[in-house]
């Protein structure tokens, strides 16, 4: 399994990139434009993130690829309706975490299962943030946990719904911190997250970089701290909940996939032409702008990178079920 994060593609994909002229993909696809379904809210980081992608996507491909928001569920709405599309290379549909770990382990969406679905590659890879307003009297974690523990229980943390990808760090970071804060789900994504958290509705936000960066480039919002190994590239000030002294480590992920049973020569056009996007120095530079995380995994390595978190995470959900921390609906 290989990431290659932007700046670090080895020179075999490079050499790819330019040993197939995208134009010469497939001599009979694509011939019309592509359907892209967003299965979050207009407004959030993945709309954000993936519509930038498509974008660039597009000119390497030579046709228009349309962005369809299909929200609800956690996910699972719009991810079913990609599932359920007619499997010819012109439906593709964009996978978060939630799609791949919150909706299958809560059987939130009758019929849903991620092996009806082939994946192209995956997009975007980054380490989960908790955010503040700028106008917050809390300058650092130590800070906020030291509110925290005087009054267990009144600070509110937002997420994108119960056992998804926001609230599970959420619990852990409260867990490893030892204090109670209120969690409130905003399953409509990380927009109306962000503006909840902006208008003073809730006091903290567990959500992405990329969601927020613009936010915090404008002075609106300021980040804590990240939940990784090490410091963000695009948020190299910030520092890790790791160097507070708590081992809070989790991140998201966007990947791309179209309906199992799609052809092959659609699946190779496509995953060719995302590839080489990221050879794309406009797009490079578009990223490291806005801080989407954006990285490239191929098809058979984000298969195994899917499985492989699907096995993590549904072994860390029945741990927390287990210690009463999360309730299995």
């Amino acid at each position: 399994m290989k990431l290659k994060l932007i700046g670090i593609l080895t020179s075999v994909s490079v050499g790819l990139a330019a040993a197939l002229p995208t134009a010469a993909m497939a001599a009979d696809y694509p011939r019309r434009d592509i359907m892209h379904i967003i299965p979050w809210s207009a407004g959030g980081g993945t709309d954000a993130a993936m519509r930038s992608f498509m974008h660039f996507a597009e000119g390497k491909l030579g046709v228009g690829i349309n962005n369809r928001n299909v929200k609800g569920a956690q996910s699972g709405v719009g991810v079913l309706q990609l599932m359920n599309s007619r499997p010819d290379g012109y439906t593709v549909g964009t996978l978060t975490w939630d799609s791949a770990i919150t909706v299958p382990y809560y059987d939130l969406v009758p019929g849903y299962d991620t092996s009806r679905l082939n994946f192209i590659g995956l997009i975007t890879n980054h380490a989960t943030a908790l955010a503040v307003r700028a106008d917050s009297p809390w300058q650092t974690l130590q800070d906020m946990i030291a509110t925290a523990r005087k009054y267990p229980g009144k600070l509110t943390v937002s997420n994108v719904g119960t056992g998804g990808v926001w609230h599970l760090p959420a619990l852990d970071m409260a867990d490893k911190a030892g204090v109670k804060v209120r969690h409130v789900p905003y399953p409509d994504g990380s927009g109306p997250q962000r503006e909840a958290l902006l208008s003073g509705e809730t006091d903290m936000a567990v959500l992405s970089l990329s969601s927020i960066l613009p936010s915090v480039k404008a002075g609106r919002i300021r980040i804590l701290g990240v939940m990784a190994d090490k410091r963000s590239d695009i948020a190299p000030d910030v520092p890790t909940f790791k160097e507070a002294g708590f081992d809070v480590v989790w991140g998201s992920f966007r990947v791309v996939a179209v309906p199992a049973g799609a052809p092959r020569k659609a699946k190779d056009a496509l995953e060719t032409a995302f590839a080489a996007v990221f050879q794309d120095q406009d797009f490079l530079t578009r990223s490291r702008e806005t801080g989407m995380g954006a990285a490239w995994m191929n098809g058979a390595d984000t298969t195994a990178y899917i499985k492989g978190m699907q096995a993590k995470a549904f072994a860390m959900i029945d741990d927390l079920v287990r210690r009463g921390l999360l309730q299995k609906k």
